[in-house]
This record gives structure tokens, C-alpha cells and sequence, in this order.
């Protein structure tokens, strides 16, 4: 099996000032974390800001959101090339509270993902079911239908990281049971070995109310090879919980 580095990524979502940001930039480097790689995607007015804390360091910074066209009357939109070019190396596409609050379909995430390829970017491609849709047993219908219609051809480890993040478990305190995301991550796997021979090497992260008390056990689970970290990346304290929970890959 290829080996995956464990990538904790948080999702400041619509949060933090300049000075909180720097605080927990400076926070991050100076714990000095040595094993999982971290990631932080601050709004994109901050993002000169953190990239200019983080630099010399190995904190990964990126976007919450891209356009998939690299410029034109778009208001209020912001293009990949535009993220590469204030510092960032990575892009969340396809967040459920993207597609839920802006109505964004597969096949918008798909091309949001290649204009990230095509600016330079590394793509975390959001996937997960509703609460609804967990209940009327359609959990691995919906990971397949997105992961086919969400994922461009082309995807590897060197471009894509793929993100479960079960929409009723964002912000709720509530996840699935072990077993519930060990078969998700599994089915993703199955699916992206369909799509390309490089599916083995694709990084599968796990999001969902992670916290420092239940990391652990959800960075054990086989095929979970990271977090996307939502209200817990806005402390550091938790966030390098989670980070320090990370499992040691050889």
C-alpha cells in the first residue's frame, strides 16, 4: 500500500480576524508538529495574512472556495488562479454547506476541481449523505453518485484529497459509529479504484464534529487518512489535539 501522510485540515469557514489569525498561526509553528501534515483555509481576506504567519514553516494554507472559470463578471466569486497567486496551495471544493446554501450540483464541484488543478491547487473534494438519505439507507448510492460526478478524471495523491463529511454530522456533535465511517472510507476507496490506478495513494479524510476526545479513535479506522476539522481548528488547543492523535505511519 502506498504510503498516505495523515493531513488534519481545518475549515475556518466564515471566522477569525487578522490578529486571532495570527495568534493561532503562531500557535500552530510554535508546536512544532512532527508526523501528520496540517492544513488551515481561512476566508480568503485573510489568506495573505496566514500565509505570511506561516511562512517557513510547513503549514498548508488554502481556499475555502474557487470559480471554475480563471476570471471574468463573476461578482463576489474568486478564482483559483487568484487563491495560487496570494499564497495558497489548496482549495475545498464541494462542502456541503456550499452545495446546500448555494445550490452547487457535481457537476459545478467538478469543474471547480479542475480550475484548481489548472491553477496549481490541490483540491479537497467534499462528499456526504443527509441525515434524510442516511435514514432511507442511500448513504453509498449518494458516495457513489458524487464521487463519480464530483471527482475529474485525472485525480491522484498528488492533486486530490476526497473528504467524507456526512452533512447531518457537521457542527451537531454528532458521527457515525466507527463502523459506519470505516464502510464509507472503504466504499470511497472501491470507488476511486474504478476512476484510476492511483486510487490507493488518495488521501481520504474524515469530517464530521472531529474533536481531541474522539480523533483518535477516528484516525485508527483503516482507510481514514486525515480530518477536515471544522469549529475545532479555531483553537488551537484543539486543533493540535486532534493532530497530536494522529496514528504514526511508517
Amino acid at each position: 500500500m502506498p504510503f498516505r501522510r495523515v493531513l488534519i485540515a481545518g475549515n475556518w469557514k466564515m471566522n477569525m480576524s487578522r490578529a486571532a489569525a495570527a495568534d493561532l498561526v503562531a500557535a500552530l509553528r510554535a508546536a512544532n508538529v512532527a508526523g501528520p501534515e496540517l492544513l488551515v483555509c481561512p476566508p480568503a481576506v485573510l489568506i495573505p495574512a496566514v500565509v505570511e504567519a506561516a511562512k517557513g514553516s510547513t503549514l498548508g494554507v488554502g481556499g475555502q472556495d474557487c470559480h471554475a472559470n480563471p476570471g471574468g463578471a463573476h461578482t463576489g466569486d474568486i478564482a483559483a488562479e487568484m487563491l495560487a497567486d496570494a499564497g495558497a496551495g489548496w482549495v475545498i471544493v464541494g462542502h456541503s454547506e456550499r452545495r446546500t446554501d448555494h445550490a452547487e450540483t457535481d457537476a459545478v464541484v467538478n469543474a471547480k476541481a479542475r480550475a484548481a488543478w489548472r491553477a496549481g491547487l490541490k483540491a479537497v473534494i467534499c462528499v456526504g449523505e443527509t441525515l434524510a438519505e442516511r435514514q432511507a439507507g442511500q448513504t453509498l448510492a449518494v458516495l457513489t453518485r458524487q464521487t463519480s460526478a464530483s471527482v475529474p478524471d485525472g485525480a491522484n495523491a498528488a492533486n486530490t484529497v476526497l473528504a467524507y463529511e456526512p452533512v447531518w454530522a457537521i457542527g451537531s456533535g454528532l458521527t457515525p459509529t466507527n463502523a459506519e465511517i470505516a464502510a464509507a472510507h472503504a466504499h470511497l476507496r472501491a470507488e476511486l479504484r474504478k476512476r484510476t490506478g492511483e486510487a490507493d495513494g488518495v488521501r481520504l479524510l474524515y469530517g464530521g464534529s472531529v474533536k481531541p476526545s474522539n480523533a483518535a479513535e477516528i484516525l485508527a479506522i483503516p482507510d481514514v487518512d486525515g480530518a477536515l476539522v471544522g469549529g475545532a481548528s479555531l483553537k488551537a488547543a484543539d486543533f493540535l489535539g486532534i493532530a497530536a492523535a494522529a496514528p504514526a505511519r511508517a
